[in-house]
């Protein structure tokens, strides 16, 4: 895990690549070089996790050849054999980014087919002057880019591009709405015009005659499989997940486990366990006042029956409100308005992580997108069946819901908030009940909370759901619903959050459950497998049963999250008032002032659920802040 840029075309393209150092410093600690010729300036910042000798400093260069790659190739030692057996190849490292560099030296862009991993590389071709920059399969690890005029640059953050002179801060206008939203950025643009994100499974080439080319790469097979029995497909599902796990042990450095007590990462420790037997695992804790307001789930005390068990060295990091003195900083490493405090988990675990000398960390991301574990998918289900009662019936039961509380007493009415939500989706169309499913506002309350200006970005940010919900898996509703988690949440929240957190402290995360091979077993298991008599991730609870307690693979689900609702009515008070003041959000000119105020108010009374929202613009106002007033 690393850090990389490249800048061309300025006049200063190694003093930019060494402020890209600078500012992704915290990517890579060990290491940052800078190479640079009269056309190009590529800089990196290593974390170092494979071959930990300076040899494998980059930029690495060899021949006409230069790279700067972050992530990890899982599979290299297998790809530098077949090097040294079909090429006669002899490596200066034990390196998996040479064995990148002479993958592309003797395949070209069909390297890309070979790697199983998590990657961002640029390769540069000193004799033809011709860049190419690749992303993985997944959108694991980030990579930005912008042209200015006849200039190209890229970056692993996008605070790096910001700096450029000349880079112009028009915001996005879908951007913006997707963010106030979702709670996160969708799609591949960043929140502004001229910057983008390089999509998943796609790689770029770029000269200055003939500019950008983007070409994919990769795309997931959606076409029917014969059915096997169920327990055949069991046995190839806990194969294919046991491997992937090894996979993802491969380091020169102890890799250790978040441990949320949930059947995901305990799962995938356990697993790990088998190639590490001093396995440290790390678990968020949360104070007892936070947990009676939010009703948040006792992960504490499911990961300590897994870590006692299995005799993990368990590690207990307890989260209080001391933590949003830091929340600008948080707002800063993520690079765009992201309003999920999980990203502040991901930041405390990895820095108490890195404090006891660890560097990877293995999650259990992605099992719930492609195995369908998350409750709204299960309630998209059940609106379906829901949209068949009588007319009458939903009228009366909408009333009702309409009239619950949200909180009773100043603690949390669970019951209350699950079915206002319910109620603003269940009579939608498939497609439309499930963006609303995870997005926060309807298309009317979008254009209530918006200026004028930005309305027709509504339209944008609807037209992109629909567009991917019907990409794919037409005949197969679950999988459907799945498939939509991995190219609109887990990309855009899950995997975005993950990385910059914990590379804000130095730590690499593996995702073994977002692997290629691994998605591509889940995704050619029939939906029906997935949920069965109302128990989700069925499918992969059967294969666990092999491994773990049944007290762990069939609790009930539990979000990792922070205690925000406790927040927002609490330690954040002020702080809302002050940034979501009448001046300020007029002087954004984004939103309309008695929207925002109405929601605040209801929240407060406890009439409706409004925490996520008002956090969001406060993670929006301070963005603000870092990267349009500075």
């Amino acid at each position: 895990m690393c850090g990389i840029a490249g800048f061309t075309g300025f006049k200063n393209n190694n003093e930019l690549a060494e402020d890209a150092n600078k500012i992704q410093h915290h990517r890579g600690p060990d290491n940052q070089s800078v190479w640079f010729d009269e056309y190009i300036a590529l800089a990196h910042q290593r974390l170092s996790i494979i071959d930990l000798s300076e040899a494998a400093n980059q930029p690495f260069h060899k021949g006409n050849l230069v790279i700067v790659f972050n992530g990890e190739i899982y599979n290299y030692k297998q790809l530098q054999e077949k090097l040294k057996n079909e090429k006669q190849v002899i490596f200066s490292t034990s390196s998996d980014t040479e064995v990148v560099l002479e993958m592309y030296k003797h395949f070209g862009v069909q390297c890309l087919d070979f790697f199983l991993g998590m990657f961002a590389f640029a390769i540069y071709n000193k004799k033809s002057s011709e860049l190419i920059i690749a992303r993985d399969h997944f959108g694991i690890k980030p990579l930005f880019y912008t042209q200015i005029d006849n200039t190209f640059a890229f970056s692993s953050e996008l605070k790096t591009l910001v700096r450029i002179p000349g880079f112009n801060k028009i915001i996005n206008p879908k951007s913006l709405v997707s963010c106030i939203n979702y709670i996160w950025v969708s799609g591949n643009e960043t929140m502004f015009n001229d910057c983008h994100k390089l999509p998943p499974a796609h790689y770029l080439t770029y000269n200055k005659n003939e500019g950008v080319k983007i070409i994919r790469y990769w795309e997931l097979d959606d076409t029917s499989k014969s059915i096997d029995t169920e327990q055949h497909i069991v046995d190839e599902l806990t194969r294919t997940i046991e491997k992937s796990v090894a996979r993802h042990m491969v380091a020169d450095v102890p890799v250790s486990c978040f441990l949320s007590g949930g059947l995901d990462s305990s799962l995938i420790s356990v697993l790990a366990k088998k190639k590490n037997h001093l396995l440290s695992t790390y678990t968020i804790s949360t104070l007892m006042k936070d947990k009676k307001i939010e009703q948040m789930p006792d992960d504490e005390k499911y990961a300590k029956i897994v870590a006692d068990t299995f005799q993990f060295n368990h590690n207990v990091l307890q989260i209080n409100s001391d933590i949003l003195n830091e929340l600008p900083r948080i707002v800063r490493a993520l690079d765009e308005p992201i309003g999920d405090p999980a990203a502040i988990n991901t930041y405390l675990i990895c820095k108490a992580a890195k404090q006891k000398g660890a560097k990877v960390l293995l999650s259990g991301m992605g099992a719930d997108e492609i195995f369908f574990g998350y409750r709204r998918q299960q309630a998209t289900l059940l609106a379906l069946r829901y949209n068949k009662l009588p007319k009458f019936v939903k009228s009366i039961t909408s009333a009702v819901v309409n009239r619950l509380p949200v909180k009773i007493f100043g603690k949390g009415f669970k019951i209350g908030r699950w079915a206002k939500r319910f109620i603003s989706f269940a009579t939608l169309p498939a497609d439309e009940a499930y963006m609303r499913s995870y997005s926060y506002y309807s298309t009317n309350e979008l254009r209530d909370l918006f200026k004028v200006d930005y309305k027709p970005a509504i339209e944008l940010v609807a037209h992109e759901h629909k567009s991917l919900f019907k990409s794919k898996y037409k005949d197969d509703f679950i999988n459907q619903i799945c498939n939509i988690d991995t190219q609109m949440f887990m990309l855009g929240l899950n995997l975005t959050y993950t990385d910059r957190a914990s590379m804000a402290a130095s730590v690499e995360v593996r995702v073994p459950f977002i692997d290629k091979l691994m998605v591509t077993k889940a995704m050619q298991i029939p939906g029906h497998l997935k949920i069965k008599r109302g128990v989700s991730k069925s499918i992969l609870k059967k294969a666990a049963e092999k491994v773990l307690p049944k007290e762990i693979i069939y609790r009930k689900k539990a979000s990792f999250g922070a205690p925000i609702r406790s927040w927002i009515a609490n330690d954040l008070r002020s702080m809302v008032d002050e940034l979501l003041s009448e001046e300020n959000i007029n002087k954004r000119g984004f939103l309309n002032y008695s929207v925002v105020k109405q929601m605040i108010e209801s929240d407060r009374r406890g009439d409706e659920d409004k925490a996520y929202q008002i956090y969001q613009l406060l993670t929006l106002e301070l963005w603000c802040r870092e990267y349009l007033d500075k």
